[in-house]
This record gives C-alpha cells, structure tokens and sequence, in this order.
C-alpha cells in the first residue's frame, strides 16, 4: 500500500508539474520572446540564401522546430523595412551554390534593386556557383545586387539549363505495371513520366520554349545590371566553367577576396561598433508594423497543392503545406466582411491540385469582387493548372516573368497491378454490384473500352469547364482559350503575351494594382489574414483534447508568433487523392 500511495503521489506531482508548470515555462520563455533587443545603431543586414526557402511563410506553427527556413515574401517585406531603418547600414547576401526557383531570383532580385537605391552599401557574395538547378537565375540575383565577390578559388557555373525527367514505361513494362491515364490535352504532360519512354514532340516544345523564355530573362536582366549587352553576358557566361579570376577578368563579378574582407568593408563603413544581424533576427528586432487600424489592402496566402476540405492532418510538426479550398474560402469572406478592406492581394504558390476544390476558391474570389472588394492575385514560382483555375477569376494578374502558369488542363487515372503482383504469386480477385464503372479503379486491371469511353467523357467536361472559366474571367473568347491551352506550361513573360497575366512584377506591384483598384484616395495599410488554423486547434490535433482545452496553454500562442499555425498534413495531401479522381495540377520541372 505504502508503495502503491508513493506511486501514485509521484504521477501526482508529474501531472501536477506539466499542468503549471510547462505553462509557467512557456510564460516566462515568451516574456522573454516578446521583447527582443533593439536593433544596434550600426547594424549590417546578413540574407543568407543557401538555406531552404519557401515562397511563403510556413502555415505549421511547429515548423521552426525542425529544420529552419526562409520564405521569400518574409525577405522583401523584411528588406522594405530595412531600406528606411537608419540603423541599418548594409547588407551582405551569401548566394547558394547552386541554382534557385527562377521566379524566386525575380522576387529578391527586385527587392535588391530597391535596397541599393538607398545609396546603403550592400555586397552579394559567393563561394562558387555550380550546375545544379537554374543556376542563370541565382546569377541574375547576384548582378542585381550591384557589387558581386567571389572567393578566391571558386567556379562561376551558369553556363546554361537543363531540366530533366525520369520516363517509367520501359520499367512498369518489364514489371507488368499498367499506367492507365487520361490526359486533356497533348500538353498536359504531368504524368508522362508513367507513360513514356521519351519526350512527346508536344512535351518537348514546351519544356524547351519555357527553358528559353526563362535563360533568356536571367541573361537580359544581368546583363542590365552588369551594364553589358545580353549577347556578351551569355558568352561570357557559357564560355564556362570559369574560375573566379576568369569571371572577373570578363568583368562578371566585381572583385576576387574572402568572406571576411567583404565584412570587413561593409563594418569600415556602417561605422565602428557595426554589429551583423541575420535578416530573421533583424526581422523579430525591427518590429516595423504599420498602424492596425484604418482602410486596408488584405494580403492572404496561399501555398501548396489545392485539396478540398478545411484542415490540415494529424502531426503538428509536418512541414508540407495546401491550400486547403475551405479555409481560404472563409479568409476570403472575413476580407469582404471587414469594413476597412478596400481590396485584396491573394499571393498563389501552386502547382494545382482538385478541381473541386480550385472552383469553390474561384467562386469565393467572384464574390469578393461583386461585393465591391477587387482581388489582385500575385503569382509565386508557381501559378499553374488549378493554381491558374484560382487566378482566372481575379480582378488582376501580376505575375514574375519566369513565373510558371497557365498548364489549363486536366488528368486523371489509375495504376494497374495485378499482373505485377500475379508474377509474385499475389492474386486480386473482385465481387461487386452496380453498374461496370463501379469497378473502373480498382488496381487489378486496366480500364474496360466502356469504362475508358466513361471516363473519357468525364475529363472532357472538366476540361470544357476549365476553358469556360479562364474564357469567362479573361474576357477571352473560348476558341482562343482552347489554342493557348491544351495544358501546356507557360511562363509568366509568356503567359502575358497571350493575355492570361495583367501585368509583370512582383508581390509589391500587385499591392501598387490593387491599391489603384480600391478607387479610394485613402492611405491603405497592408493586412495580412491568416488562412490557416490557430495554434490551439494543431495542439488539439496533437493530444486530441479539444481547441477549448488547448487555450490553457495559450502562453505558447507568445513564442509562436506566427498568426498562420494550423499544423499541415504529414505528407501532401495529393498523394492521398481519391480513385478516379480529376486533377488540375501542373508538372513542376526538376531545372
């Protein structure tokens, strides 16, 4: 019995230890949190650029606990903020070493551009810059920066692109792996890696041209900034490999010396007692938010592939993201609600996803707008297929000239693998009612002609309706909308030409667009809604207690700091996709 009490006294007193006091440690922690030191006098901006990066924000709250990011919209804005801050005195980027998301080398190219106009010192340095990814567009970022280092020793790489897929055929062939998809139309190639063993001409026309249109916005945009012509950049650069000496001789880079020279100069100038600050600490410190209340422009987010429904999964510590067609629906009608919203500024990062649930958003933009609220949609790395579903409908387009968008079309299907399983003595048998198309996906045989023939049917009306939509909300006629789609992958310099983007720029143009759409003379702030989950709801997920007993835990809301903390599912939800579904969704090339 004694033993038994002592027992029980000890889970008391452990209970009794998490209840207060891992709150009370949460407490104390934000204290502290909640008061960061203030930005140093003489402070140099560090932008760290070969960590990952994200286009936005990461929805998870939890997912600071893991592996650290950047994300590019938390950079500009963070940049802007700079730019005025007399503390701030420079600014040193450290380049990756390999190639970055093009439109992602748009977006913080600008924001150099800006920074250098300041007249504030700012130095972009390298280690070596070397062929994996579209290394053109990280050299694009550097020139943008206005004075490039290079270590002594390293390799200036930016001969060209690739992108390169991987074709299955051959392998399910030998295998007895049956692909069996619909695709709407001969450009939608998203799933012909399962398909083929090689690239279709359509295939092939696309991916060059898109490679075309963005080597070619790297090289006239350095080439700006490198106060050289396109065609001697491009010679320069393809001239390569070059040593660092080699690039400087041909006047690609301003100057061969170590990392700590380069800190050195950027210290001598901002002044004696110079302190380094990374760009996220700097961020925490600056504190620069603009008034809370008045007339607003709403900025929502939205990134990752489109599901429908309104949560995210199970683990809080999942660091993938989606749109999720619920949640953003209800941020979109809280932005027409509020009375102070004047407009909307929807940042889309997204490859595409359901059909379904791409329509339900484009019918929640289509009311914003009824409501007298115009929305500006601002295109990230990617647009595409349920992406550009989403955007078809907004008031305006900016995208980055190397954005990827359009892809309007569809696909769907199944996998086939029964033989396969046969050859290892595994056997799928059936029993069913209904009609022949209740058997349509199962995975032990291909599609029936019947069943194909229904199916078949599906994807065209989908697709009819995708044309319809783009058509009716670019005001384009349906027999143009069918030419420049077929599921074919534009760029955005691309896409502008042809009518389905506005304007080209970045996040700031669309704010400068939807600010002129408002049809207000006011001084609009800039309001970010949040289109995710609370931080209660993804501890609740966590322990399965309800968001109403999480809320006793609110001290962690103070670390957290995030208003974006709907904890996101563990693996992307299209990998979890029904049988037989539709899907819009776009290729996203491996550069």
């Amino acid at each position: 019995m004694k033993q038994f009490l002592l027992t029980m006294a000890g889970v008391f007193a452990g209970l009794l230890l998490f209840v207060v006091g891992v709150p009370f440690l949460l407490i104390v922690l934000a204290a502290g949190a909640s008061r960061p030191a203030p930005v140093p006098a003489q402070t140099v901006v560090e932008l760290d650029l070969r960590q990952e990066i994200t286009d936005q924000d990461r929805a998870n709250p939890f997912a600071s606990f893991g592996q650290p990011t950047l994300s590019v919209m938390r950079i500009i804005a963070t940049l802007r903020t700079a730019e005025t801050d007399d503390h701030v005195r420079g600014l040193l980027v450290r380049l990756p070493e390999s190639g970055m998301a093009p439109a992602m080398a748009d977006e913080i190219s600008d924001a150099l551009r800006r920074f250098r106009k300041t007249g504030k010192p700012l130095i972009v340095f390298s280690q070596g810059l070397y062929p994996a990814g579209a290394t053109p567009s990280t050299y694009m970022l550097a020139a943008a920066g206005g004075q490039v280092w290079m270590q002594p020793g390293s390799s200036l790489q930016a001969t060209g692109m690739v992108s390169e897929d991987i074709f299955l055929k051959r392998f399910f062939d030998r295998y007895g792996v049956r692909a069996d998809y619909e695709q709407r139309k001969e450009f939608k190639n998203a799933v012909n890696g399962y398909l083929q063993s090689d690239y279709t001409p359509a295939h092939r026309e696309a991916a060059q041209s898109m490679l075309e249109s963005i080597y070619g916005t790297a090289i006239n945009r350095a080439a700006a900034d490198r106060r050289q012509t396109p065609a001697i950049l491009k010679a320069s650069l393809e001239s390569g490999p070059l040593m660092a000496e080699d690039a400087l001789r041909l006047n690609l880079i301003d100057r061969v010396d170590y990392l700590d020279s380069a800190r050195k100069q950027l210290s001598d100038k901002a002044g004696k007692d110079a302190v380094f600050r990374d760009i996220g600490a700097y961020a925490r410190s600056a504190h620069a938010v603009g008034p809370s209340m008045g007339p607003a422009i709403a900025v929502i987010a939205a990134e990752g592939g489109i599901v429908t429904g309104g949560s995210g999964g199970s683990n809080p510590f999942a660091s993938g993201d989606a749109i999720y067609s619920d949640r953003l629906e209800e941020t979109l009608n809280d932005a027409v609600e509020d009375k102070d919203v004047k407009a909307i500024v929807l940042r889309v990062n997204s490859p595409g996803g359901s059909d379904t649930a791409s329509e339900q958003i484009r019918r929640a933009i289509e009311n914003a707008k009824v409501a007298g609220k115009p929305v500006v949609v601002s295109m990230g790395p990617y647009a595409a297929s349920g992406g550009y579903w989403i955007a078809s409908g907004a008031s305006a387009i900016v995208a980055q000239p190397t954005t990827l968008t359009g892809s309007i079309g569809v696909f769907g299907g199944k996998f086939a693998v029964g033989e396969a399983l046969a050859r290892y003595g595994v056997d799928l048998r059936q029993v069913g009612v209904g009609s022949d198309y209740a058997s349509a996906f199962s995975m032990g045989s291909g599609l029936s002609d019947s069943q194909r023939a229904a199916f078949a049917r599906w994807m065209d009306q989908i697709y009819a309706r995708f044309i319809g939509r783009v058509s009716e909300g670019r005001r384009l006629p349906v027999e143009r909308v069918e030419a420049i789609a077929k599921g074919r992958v534009w760029t955005g310099a691309q896409a502008r030409e042809l009518g389905l983007v506005d304007q080209i720029g970045g996040f700031y143009d669309a704010v400068d667009r939807a600010r002129a759409l408002s049809g207000t003379n006011e001084e609009l702030r800039l309001k970010w809604m949040a289109s995710e989950g609370t931080p209660f709801e993804a501890i609740s997920r966590m322990f399965g207690v309800s968001a109403t007993s999480a809320r006793s835990l609110a001290a962690t809301a103070w670390i957290l700091g995030d208003p974006r903390a709907e904890a996101i599912l563990d693996e992307m939800a299209w990998s979890r996709k029904p049988a037989g579904s539709a899907a819009v969704r776009a290729p996203q090339p491996a550069f």
